[in-house]
């Protein structure tokens, strides 16, 4: 296998054949081009794991299998350790049961866990934002995603007035930035946020997620973050009673919640990616009790869709019920939080 990397030298080390500037082995003796980078790499994520610190790890593995042939037994062997680490740092650890519980008991139960986390974080929105305040502010060193805020700031001003366009811009930035705590945290490259007007903002992954767990923990994380943004400027109202506030937060919702529906590479299309079958149905109840606590039209499509996958794809075959729980957490707290976006003034 070979990808597109840079490389130092087109002569092999060992047996002095020219290499082409993509290729990872030497055809002749089967030397790894990238020798001295690997070694340099293992060393890294080895001390990083006896740490603990799991990102770092993760990280130096990532970066040391994309210069390994896909064929070989290296790659295999840290694919492994990729996939062990991945479990540690993950937010949303992959589901086991316990020798106490049987198999579906037991992963309704770390379901449950998944939940009661979810719950939680809701709870302490102040401590969220004193803990985690050091690395949004980090978002915003970057020129790319500072001045396309600016640049989405200036046009939805130009349409609700300067208090609700920065409520908003903040709010899809703090989604966003969860996005980049979970990339963060599974050891991923990926772009600062960008922001494009009238379509929120993007994340441009420069590795690939194999992973459905990873890639669910990632996508979720975001409307996790978008919710936590939205009870803080549900706060914000409670302290000030200011209307503006209220419709922030109602927009907020509203848009965390549209992200979640199953399609393209929206949120909810990521966390389908380590659902089952029933598991989709699940989802699709969980929408059923948003609905009836809202009324809100795009829970009707959200139903649809989740439904439509439900019957025409099989899903994970074991499925990720941490992953679902969230899911519908998520679905159900955001319903009742776009309540208060009703007949609300923006400026």
């Amino acid at each position: 296998m070979t990808i597109p990397i840079e490389s130092t030298s087109r002569i092999c080390r060992a047996c002095s054949a020219e290499l082409a500037p993509t290729l990872l082995a030497c055809p002749r003796c089967g030397g790894l081009v990238h020798s001295d980078r690997l070694e340099a790499l293992a060393a890294t994520a080895r001390d990083a794991t006896a740490r603990e610190d799991y990102p770092t790890a993760l990280s130096a593995w990532r970066e040391a299998i994309e210069l390994l042939p896909r064929e070989s037994k290296q790659y295999a062997i840290i694919s492994r350790k990729i996939d062990v680490l991945s479990a540690k740092s993950g937010s949303t650890p992959a589901v086991k049961g316990n020798p106490g519980q049987s198999g579906a008991a037991g992963k309704a139960a770390a379901g449950m866990g998944a939940l009661g986390l979810l719950l939680w974080k809701f709870k302490i929105v102040i401590l969220f934002i004193l803990t985690k305040g050091k690395l949004l502010i980090l978002g915003l060193t970057k020129a790319s995603t500072f001045f396309s805020m600016l640049l989405s700031f200036a046009a939805y001003w130009s349409i609700w007035g300067w208090k609700f366009a920065l409520g908003l811009v903040l709010s899809i930035y703090v989604h966003e930035m969860g996005h980049v705590v979970a990339l963060r945290r599974y050891g991923f490259k990926a772009t600062a946020p960008l922001f494009i007007p009238g379509l929120g903002a993007l994340i441009r992954l420069q590795q690939q997620v194999n992973n459905p767990r990873e890639d669910a923990a990632i996508g979720l994380a975001g409307p996790v973050y978008g919710m936590m943004a939205v009870a803080a400027t549900l706060a914000l109202w409670l302290a000030l009673r200011h209307p503006v506030l209220l419709a922030i937060a109602g927009v907020g919702a509203w848009i965390n919640l549209f992200n979640l529906l199953p399609v393209w590479t929206l949120d909810g299309g990521r966390a389908f990616h380590a659902m089952s079958r029933m598991q989709r149905w699940l989802a699709a109840i969980a929408v059923a009790a948003g609905w009836a606590i809202s009324q809100d039209g795009l829970l009707v499509i959200l139903g649809i869709v989740i439904a439509g996958r439900a019957i025409a794809e099989p899903g994970e075959k074991d499925g990720d019920w941490s992953t679902t729980i969230k899911y519908a957490g998520l679905v159900v707290i955001l319903s009742a939080m776009c309540l208060v976006k009703a007949g609300i003034k923006t400026r």
